[in-house]
């Protein structure tokens, strides 16, 4: 063979040897690439944390024929700084996994003791799979904040509609301790009453009801606190009041009795509040004053006459006080008006207070009005006044009238 012929054939084997080994590696990098495909779409197969790490880690011992790998959260790794794998040098492999600029933890990857240390490919194809992981583990943490967000909305809108119902249930034991009918047509007088809480259940009182055939018992209050509190000391001071009322006990007596009562209790809470005693036949009244605001007579001819009662303290404030009575006169056509500051008290947007000013102004305007027609009016003209502006406080009206 000629040296030419000998040089051709050398470089023909040369070229065939250089394009099986480029093959070979096309080969083995198209292959790497269908492993970090394949295991990349397996870590994206869930969004459960822990089915996603155990599925993790199969594929990173698949990946480099590892003899066992793990994912180490970044809380385990400030717990466990001290702890690590242990393997000869060189065959152990720990990848940062980073996603939107956060540490999620590390992936570590442990050779046999007894093989070769891994090379650049199997860390080159380790770090390949890191991105797709640590996309993963971000998508899983984010689906597991939003898992626990969306149960903690649910516990939360639980208890709320609980809650809810709980205080529709209250309301309405709240209102069973009220009067349930006015008087009728033929009765000397014309007694009626409203209450409006600002929540579901709140504070304000009033109660009515005849002692015996001449004389009719009212009372109307406010109790300090809102709320469940503030019911439950509403209730306890109507059932005082309705079971210690009786012929022969005037309003200052029957207040003495009911705030020792509840002084004995330590409730914690107080009530203002006004009571009194109508004498059907000569439309005198007793009265008997806790704190509580003035009332009004609006007289038959437009006049407005504020009763200024001597005053005594709010119910529940401290025992063994005297609470003085004062009689008052009313007229055949007069109407006797209790409140609760939530009337007075009431805001517009500007902050401004109905006042007990504009209270007597309206008062003045209702002559010839019935007791239902006098409460629906001051209503409807605090609400006017208030504009929109929520109700802050709860409204108890009561107004009697001697026909």
């Amino acid at each position: 063979m000629s040296d030419i012929g000998f040089i051709v054939g050398a470089a023909g084997l040369g070229l065939a040897v250089y394009t099986a080994l480029r093959n070979r590696r096309l080969t083995a990098r198209l292959r790497r690439a269908e492993q970090l495909f394949e295991h990349g779409t397996r870590v994206h197969a869930t969004l459960k944390q822990d089915e996603l790490l155990r599925s993790a880690e199969a594929s990173a011992k698949e990946l480099v024929q590892a003899r066992r790998a793990e994912i180490r959260l970044e809380p385990d790794l400030m717990r466990d700084r001290d702890r690590s794998l242990v393997g000869n040098a060189g065959s152990l492999v720990a990848l940062p996994i980073e996603a939107r600029g956060r540490r999620l933890g590390v992936l570590q990857v442990e050779g046999d003791r007894d093989s070769a240390v891994f090379g650049e490919p199997e860390r080159e194809l380790l770090a390949r799979f890191a991105g797709p992981l640590a996309l993963a583990m971000d998508n899983a943490m984010l689906f597991e904040a939003l898992e626990q967000s969306v149960g903690e909305l649910q516990s939360a809108t639980a208890l709320k509609e609980r809650l809810e119902s709980e205080l529709q249930i209250a309301g309405s034991i709240q209102l069973s301790f009220l009067p349930t009918t006015m008087p009728s047509a033929n009765e000397p007088f014309d007694v009626c009453a409203l209450l409006k809480s600002a929540k579901e259940v709140g504070g304000d009182f009033y109660n009515f009801f005849k002692i015996d055939d001449k004389h009719l018992f009212f009372t109307l209050g406010d109790v300090s606190d809102k709320g469940i509190p503030a019911a439950l000391f509403m209730a306890m001071t109507l059932s005082l009041i309705k079971g210690k009322m009786g012929p022969g006990i005037s309003p200052g007596e029957l207040l003495e009795k009911v705030n020792d009562e509840l002084c004995s209790d330590n409730a914690q809470l107080f009530a203002t509040i006004v009571c009194g005693v109508l004498d059907i036949d000569s439309g005198e009244v007793v009265l008997s004053d806790g704190g509580h605001c003035t009332p009004y007579i609006a007289k038959a001819d437009g006049s407005v006459q504020p009763i200024k009662l001597k005053k005594g303290i709010p119910l529940g404030s401290f025992p063994e006080f005297t609470y003085p009575d004062q009689t008052v006169l009313l007229e055949k056509g007069d109407r006797l008006v209790l409140y609760t500051d939530g009337i007075t008290e009431a805001e517009n947007a500007l902050q401004e207070q109905y006042s007990t000013e504009r209270l007597q102004a309206f008062l003045a305007q209702t002559k010839g009005y019935s007791s239902a027609e006098i409460i629906d009016a001051l209503l409807m003209d605090v609400f006017m006044f208030a504009d929109g502006a929520p109700q802050s406080d709860d409204i108890a009206v009561l107004c009697l009238m001697r026909r």
